[in-house]
């Protein structure tokens, strides 16, 4: 007889494909699943930008109150939503393989600028709530106008698409899962290394109770180990910066073919200008995160 599961997940368009694509692998498991949606603090709150927003957890609370409640079985988040902390009672069993992890910047034809590296024409009006973001495009080219965006992925293009920005911002990895056609814009993928991303950007996270032993055997057999290399470091420097998402960091660990772990992170501390960048190569992980850590807060 096969376990029955319910899946909780938010509502929008990247949500579902999400927990669809869990629910897709368990299916194939023999495990029947069922989603519960559910709508979260960054659901409701449109208005303000993240770095404006109290506490941690926007897109993420209410759903691991309900898994605790057990109204749901499992909690599917994108990773770089998921705070560092496991609430009491919670664990984060199992992660996706790893989309493409970059950020990607998707131009209106009338700002394109072909001839400087960004591709934007002086002083365009730039979309984005995330304050990584912004300090990354800012310090890479001083003169733009950045202007909050917030909505789904969707959302956000049309906004762009209607003239409201020169430019947007958005995860690499949420427009390809979505397969969204780009076609009437400019676009250009900013290198993780130069444009650091979020920490577990293009990760996509399995949570369910500590107790549920059952549940956590079902996603350890799915979980990403090589994925997980890379994003518990860039998750452990995220937490020894006591961060979330309205902190101006980003983080990414890639590991070779050889086992050697490569990482670049940026940091923008409260009122400098300066955007501080590191990078470090080694054939370990140990104190890995810590000597970032120690050259971000040097």
């Amino acid at each position: 007889m096969s376990q029955h599961i319910v899946i909780g997940t938010r509502g929008s368009q990247l949500a579902l494909w999400q927990a669809n694509s869990l629910k897709d692998k368990l299916s194939k498991r023999g495990v029947e699943c069922t989603l519960n949606i559910i709508k979260t603090k960054g659901d409701q709150i449109q208005d303000l930008s993240f770095d404006k927003l109290e506490g941690k957890g926007f897109f993420t609370k209410e759903i691991e109150e309900a898994l605790l409640k057990g109204e749901v079985d499992i909690a599917v988040h994108s990773l770089k939503d998921l705070p560092t902390d496991q609430p009491q009672g919670l664990v984060l069993a199992g992660l996706s393989e790893r989309e493409d992890p970059s950020d990607l910047l998707i131009i209106n034809n009338e700002a394109f600028n072909e001839n400087h590296p960004l591709r934007l024409h002086e002083k365009a009006k730039v979309g984005t709530s995330s304050i990584r973001r912004k300090k990354q495009i800012l310090d890479l080219m001083s003169n733009l106008e950045v202007l909050d965006l917030r909505g789904n992925v969707p959302t956000r293009i049309d906004k762009l698409r209607q003239g409201h920005y020169d430019a947007i911002i958005l995860a690499s990895a949420g427009v390809n899962r979505l397969e969204i056609d780009l076609s009437e814009f400019k676009t250009k993928r900013l290198n993780p290394k130069e444009f650091v991303p979020a920490p577990g950007q293009g990760v996509v996270a399995y949570q369910t109770r500590v107790e549920d032993k059952m549940t956590r055997k079902i996603l350890a057999a799915i979980h990403d180990k090589k994925t997980a290399m890379g994003t518990n470091i860039e998750r452990k420097i995220l937490r020894l910066m006591d961060g979330g998402c309205q902190v101006p960091l980003g983080a990414h660990c890639k590991v070779d073919d050889q086992g050697y772990f490569h990482v670049h992170a940026a940091y923008a501390k409260d009122n400098e200008k300066d955007l501080l960048r590191v990078q470090i190569s080694q054939s370990s992980s140990i104190n890995l995160a810590e000597k970032v850590v120690d050259k971000l807060l040097a």
